[in-house]
């Protein structure tokens, strides 16, 4: 999964080069509560697919029996984001925004219901609170800083990029870190998206920042936020996660 982890690098960065000016405050807001709702939505729906797996024997079975259907969800997700992040119609005509975004999660969900069937319980259920522990506290951070994240979206592609070479390669000549470096892996990969996760949330508020997102592009700002909540998660399950 460390590869597929690292995919945001083709969508995370987003807005890091444009720059909106909104005066209207209500209109700022009615945005941010939707793009949060949506957000809800897709945590709900992902929260649901872990539990399914992580508790019935049966599908558990049923996904071991059955890879194919895995790697489908995969190639699902990735033409799905591709198309959001590269098309107009797919992230802001609806209802298809709406569809691609629905089918992007229930894929996504699946899948990390999948690798969380992989640990035991008590550990995908930590890792999860953890994680909302650090998105909570990352996301109120973000909302009362003065520091402006928003100009350093070129630096963290450039770390991403980096990040994710060095998880190729780890995965071409040596399959997978152990122990201490994949302790050390992982943190950096949290720490990365949660960096992300100050810089989409502050690309969603706009204000005094730099740069701003269009509220035009409220499922596009639920999908970056999604992706970074996705792959903290990840990372934290990696490195506190014991194997069944």
């Amino acid at each position: 999964m460390s590869s597929y982890a690292n995919m945001d690098a083709e969508y995370g960065a987003y807005g890091g080069g444009s720059a909106y000016e909104f005066s209207d405050k209500s209109i700022r807001q009615g945005f941010v509560r939707k793009v949060y709702a949506i957000l809800s939505v897709q945590v709900a729906i992902t929260t649901g697919f872990i539990a399914l797996f992580l508790y019935s024997e049966p599908v558990k079975q049923w996904n071991k029996e059955n890879p194919g259907f895995y790697i489908a969800c995969l190639v699902l997700t990735l033409v799905l984001v591709i198309a959001m992040a590269c098309c107009e119609g797919p992230r802001r005509k609806a209802p298809l925004n709406f569809i691609c975004l629905f089918l992007f999660t229930i894929a996504e969900g699946f899948m990390l219901g999948a690798v969380s069937s992989l640990y035991q319980a008590d550990a995908v259920i930590l890792a999860a609170g953890i994680t909302a522990m650090v998105c909570v506290a990352i996301t109120v951070f973000a909302f009362q800083t003065k520091i402006d994240f928003t100009g350093m979206g070129a630096y963290l592609m450039v770390a991403l990029l980096v990040f994710f070479l060095v998880g190729l390669f780890s995965l071409i000549f040596r399959s997978s870190f152990g122990g201490t470096l994949n302790i050390i892996y992982s943190g950096l990969g949290a720490l990365l998206f949660s960096m992300y996760l100050v810089y989409d949330t502050q690309l969603l508020i706009g204000g005094e920042h730099k740069y701003s997102i269009s509220p035009e592009e409220y499922i596009f700002a639920a999908l970056n936020l999604y992706l970074d909540i996705v792959n903290i998660f990840l990372f934290i399950l990696s490195i506190i996660g014991r194997r069944d």
